[in-house]
């Protein structure tokens, strides 16, 4: 599987969140947070798949992929300790942290797979 595969659904669900927050709370830092967040995802995703259209690996979009799940994760981690709360911040900690293992794995074994060209 190829990491804009996920990249795109889970940023757009993080800019989501932030959104949501924001309109059910009124929190400015779940709007803030969200969108920085899910816009450099969305952006490394986007990055990620034109690199791929065009036969390549984008490691800079592998590795902001990666700073950006690890620092969800730990941010949400956090707030699930002090809150206990599962809704969102183990949610966004536990997807983060999933997230976060599947860019290093990419990572690991060279990051997408490119098909051989067909003649």
């Amino acid at each position: 599987m190829h990491d804009f595969c996920f990249t795109i659904p889970y940023g757009l669900l993080v800019l989501a969140g932030g959104a949501a927050g924001y309109f059910r709370r009124g929190s400015t830092a779940s709007l803030a947070g969200g969108a920085a967040a899910g816009l450099l995802l969305l952006l490394a995703g986007f990055v990620s798949l034109k690199a791929f259209e065009k036969r390549r690996n984008s490691y800079i979009a592998l590795v902001l992929e990666t700073v950006c799940a690890l620092g969800l994760a730990y941010v949400m981690g956090q707030r699930y300790i002090q809150t206990s709360k599962i809704m969102p911040a183990g949610v966004v900690a536990g997807l983060s942290a999933l997230m976060a293992v599947f860019y290093i794995f990419k990572i690991a074994t060279g990051g997408n797979h490119i098909p051989a060209k067909a003649e």
